[in-house]
């Protein structure tokens, strides 16, 4: 039988009449979120249980139209959501489901491909094989590694573990105690031992507390969750050198400042890593989940996680079987909202909105400096800013509180050096001045 790449179209397949009906209903919903979002207060103000309370307790007996759902949407879920797709979303990173990453969801659930082995959908693997390619290009990573995408900078986080612990099993992960909770996390699930490192007055990790020869791995961050600070990689990279430990970098949020050449001094040692992260779900302007996972050594990925059941013969020929090299074998087709993106976008738009966001950080921090009894708490060399008011940890909370409860934008806190302070993240494409502006008198009206 000769292949072909498409067959008769069987006319029982579905109703493509009503399937145009709902899906232009659909996309015109949500042109109008997004259009009416900006207007949306941030964060829900419903109660636990209020939603579920205006849902059926059981399902429906017979099939609903999709036009129902949409009212419900309207109705009932979308005054329970707290809206990440929102300019002034400041808690947090800030992300964005772009235009492009958006329509390109709908492309991936139409395919529905699983992309386990390169047989089970060739494209979806030579697809994610070609954009870590581009993206490492974009970064400024060393040629050659290889990459992936997994969900989540946890999941990455824990594949990159796993793959230390068969080299170096028994040891200890050393991270900053400004290091996200995901690093202790994926210790934990692997049996590996956690110990954070003191930070030193810049909220960095202290590369001479590290015990390298008691180490599996130390995990360096590009970023850290509360000050976006950077871990000195160049000098902890000696260290494992020396000792043999595997060198992680997690820079899930700012790896995609690299994008940018003079913003890729936080890169200065990464490519002595053994594994890096980077989520373009959290700054690259991709719609969650896609988080992208580089390394050198991808022979110790494999030997933690290749498996070869007698369903899923090796795909052969020197194709690449992505379920090898991670703890998933299902696999979406997240490859294909990240090209949409980089394609959207270009390298030049998305170094004009990384600019843009560092430039608003900036501003607000100026205007921060220029007001009496307020100051600013850590540096703020990306898009994230850490500031209080000179008054209690009540206080400041409380300023906090009170901006969210007005819908005019959410953020959130965190602690440094034992004090409350007041965080804000920028990161959404439609971030406006404007926006920064709006959410800075509203923190002064609420302190005053």
């Amino acid at each position: 039988m000769t292949p072909r790449d498409e067959l008769t179209p069987r006319d029982d397949a579905f109703d493509a009449a009503a399937f145009h009906d709902d899906a232009r209903e659909a996309v015109a919903w949500v042109e109008r979120y997004l259009a009416r979002v900006p207007g949306l207060p941030v964060l829900s103000t419903v109660r636990p249980g209020d939603v579920r309370a205006k849902l059926p307790t059981a399902p429906p007996e017979r099939g609903e139209p999709f036009s129902a759902l949409l009212a419900d949407l309207d109705e009932i879920i979308v005054p329970g959501l707290t809206h990440w797709n929102h300019p002034r979303f400041f808690a947090y990173f800030a992300i964005t489901g772009s235009a492009p990453g958006i329509l390109a969801e709908l492309l991936i659930a139409a395919l529905n491909v699983n992309g386990m082995t390169w047989r089970t959908s060739p494209a979806a693997t030579e697809l994610e094989e070609l954009v870590l390619d581009w993206l490492a290009q974009l970064f400024g990573l060393p040629a050659g590694w290889h990459g992936h995408i997994e969900d989540a900078a946890s999941t990455s986080t824990l594949a990159a573990l796993a793959a230390a612990r068969t080299l170096r099993p028994g040891g200890a992960v050393y991270a900053s105690e400004q290091a996200n909770f995901s690093v202790e996390k994926a210790a934990r699930l692997l049996g590996l031992e956690y110990r954070t490192v003191p930070v030193d007055s810049e909220f960095r990790l202290r590369a001479d507390l590290v015990d390298y020869d008691a180490a599996t791995a130390v995990v360096a961050t590009v970023g850290t969750t509360a000050t976006t600070s950077v871990d000195p990689v160049a000098a902890l990279a000696d260290g494992c050198a020396r000792s043999g430990a595997w060198l992680h970098v997690d820079a899930a949020y700012a790896g995609s400042a690299w994008v940018c050449p003079e913003l890729r001094w936080s890169l200065e040692g990464c490519e002595r890593a053994d594994s890096i992260v980077v989520n373009p779900h959290k700054w690259l302007f991709t719609p969650i989940d896609c988080s992208t996972l580089w390394t050198r050594r991808p022979e110790a990925l494999a030997a933690a996680f290749s498996a070869r059941p007698d369903y899923l013969r090796p795909s052969g020929g020197g194709a690449l079987d992505i379920k090898d090299y991670g703890p998933a074998l299902g696999r979406r087709f997240r490859a294909l909202k990240l090209w949409a993106v980089v394609r959207g976008f270009g390298r030049e738009g998305l170094q004009a909105a990384i600019r843009e966001h560092v430039r608003l950080a900036q501003q607000l921090a100026a205007w921060i400096e220029a007001e009496p009894g307020w100051e600013i708490c850590a540096p703020h060399p990306f898009s994230v800013v850490c500031f209080r008011k000179d008054a209690s940890d009540e206080a400041n909370e409380a300023i906090v509180d009170r901006v969210n409860a007005s819908g005019i934008a959410f953020l959130a806190g965190t602690k440094l050096a034992g004090q409350f302070v007041i965080r804000l993240a920028i990161g959404h494409e439609r971030t406006t001045e404007e926006d920064v502006r709006v959410t800075w008198e509203a923190l002064r009206e609420a302190a005053s």
